[in-house]
């Protein structure tokens, strides 16, 4: 794996096409849960049950993630409508996909606490991307957001399949139901809006970029439905999701990478905030889970740094960078960060404020774009 700045592409090359421009996409299947936490689990768990439900879920997720779909690129969704169009389906703990419908758009409640959170979440993350960056549902284009509650029998993850959302209920003791932070939903809902943008690779530092711009997406749309600044949010990714008698209190934590757990059976969070600790492996897609903490660092320090919404200013700048035409899917940090620092120039200034604060959060972790 190259180091940042080792020119696995620079902004030189301008013909890579969008999604929306190809026949077909390559559609990687993202989880929330990293699989280095859950071997961690079988590693060190005393306890047979809690350690056959890790062994399945990275099972499932192993055969998910190898399993490359070509899918054809949706030319035209249900238009750009003012209104989100959901559906939620129940797996009735089987592990088949899509399940069977429980709500459609407009539906009453169901009663079951899953499929409702996973409705009303949906809705959520719908509406900050129409108010804050104009963009209609997933491919920017009314396309139908659908999500299947209840997967499998105590699956601890939640992934984005390359066409829909797909909910764990969690074992109980260790995870809990995977549709309670609405950052879970809005994080791999973003990994759709990145497949229909950028299309980042899910390999290396273009895959750490993909769950990177997944976690600071989903950190703002938290921030927007609680209408916090970025002093006021927690920058935490998955607060809630574990356990009660866990020690942490989140998968991830943008604001300082490494601290978000430290728990005798799930370990210590990995994850580095700075280019000097950048870890080189070839599990996990090359460390996409692990990695990501660099740039998510770099974001928080922006974010920090220009104060007020997150969404308003830095959120914008990364999201304008996703549509600019300036990355393509083997992008790598110094690429990334090189086409922030020139978005934050068209959309503020050349040499204004917010490209110098973009800048120095990029030197802040070790790259100098």
């Amino acid at each position: 794996m190259e180091r940042a700045g080792a020119g696995q592409g620079t902004l030189a090359r301008m013909s890579y096409r969008t999604a929306t421009e190809s026949d077909t996409m390559i559609a990687m299947r993202c989880t929330i849960v990293p699989p280095h936490l859950l071997e961690r689990v079988v590693e060190r768990t005393d306890d047979p049950r809690t350690r056959a439900r890790a062994i399945r879920t990275l099972g499932l997720d192993a055969a998910s993630r190898t399993e490359r779909e070509v899918l054809p690129v949706r030319r035209s969704g249900n238009g750009r409508l003012d209104e989100p169009k959901r559906l939620v389906k129940d797996a009735g703990h089987r592990e088949e996909l899509p399940g069977r419908t429980v709500r459609a758009e407009g539906g009453p409640p169901t009663g079951d606490t899953a499929a409702d959170e996973a409705y009303d979440w949906l809705g959520v993350t719908f509406r900050f991307f129409e108010e804050a960056y104009d963009h209609n549902s997933i491919d920017n284009d009314g396309m139908e957001m659908v999500s299947t509650v209840h997967y499998g029998i105590d699956y601890d993850n939640a992934f984005w399949n390359g066409e829909q959302m797909v909910y764990g209920d969690g074992d109980g003791r260790l995870f809990l139901s995977f549709t309670g932070p609405l950052d879970v939903t809005a994080h791999e809902l973003v990994h759709g809006i990145t497949q229909y943008t950028a299309d980042l690779a899910y390999y290396g530092q273009s895959g750490a970029l993909n769950e990177s711009v997944s976690d600071v997406m989903a950190s703002l749309v938290k921030q927007f439905h609680l209408g916090q600044t970025a002093e006021e949010a927690d920058w935490l990714i998955g607060e809630g999701l574990f356990g009660p008698d866990v020690a942490g209190v989140a998968l991830r934590s943008l604001k300082e990478p490494g601290t978000a757990y430290d728990d005798p059976e799930l370990g210590r969070d990995p994850q580095p905030g700075h280019m000097d600790d950048y870890v080189r492996t070839h599990r996990d897609n090359g460390g996409v889970h692990i990695n990501s903490g660099i740039p998510n660092r770099a974001f928080y320090l922006l974010a920090a740094e220009l104060g007020g919404h997150a969404w308003e200013r830095a959120g914008r700048i990364w999201y304008e960078t996703l549509n600019s035409g300036l990355l393509y899917p083997d992008t790598d940090f110094a690429g990334f960060a090189t086409a922030t620092v020139k978005l934050a120039g068209t959309l503020y200034g050349a040499g204004g404020v917010e490209q110098q604060a973009v800048r120095a959060a990029w030197n802040g972790v070790g790259i100098a774009p």
